[in-house]
């Protein structure tokens, strides 16, 4: 399963330093694959917008997804959201298995 994750850095972690971002983000990234060595991540950006990061990545289950929020959310001092998301390819496949709506 997929997983898309919104993080908001809180308090005096909105301006770290560079090198603590960095320390930090290699700190996170450590534990993850520690605890959780069957994630995989997709992709990871910065943005410009209500959320510092988005991240993307593809767990087993949703107690996995849960293990890293909750690992980001205590070494990031951050708020964070996830979504669980699925490949536009799966959701038409879906979406074909729905009754037709004139026979319904």
């Amino acid at each position: 399963m997929i997983y898309i994750m919104l993080t908001r850095l809180i308090g005096k972690e909105v301006h770290p330093s560079k090198q603590t971002l960095i320390e930090l983000q290699q700190q996170v990234e450590a534990k993850i694959k520690k605890v959780c060595p069957e994630v995989k991540w997709l992709a990871n950006y910065a943005t410009f917008s209500d959320y510092d990061y988005v991240d993307i990545f593809e767990a087993n289950d949703l107690e996995t997804a849960f293990k890293v929020s909750s690992l980001v959310r205590s070494f990031g001092h951050a708020s964070v959201e996830v979504w669980p998301a699925l490949k536009w390819e799966d959701f038409k496949q879906i979406i074909k298995k729905l009754p037709d709506e004139s026979k319904t």
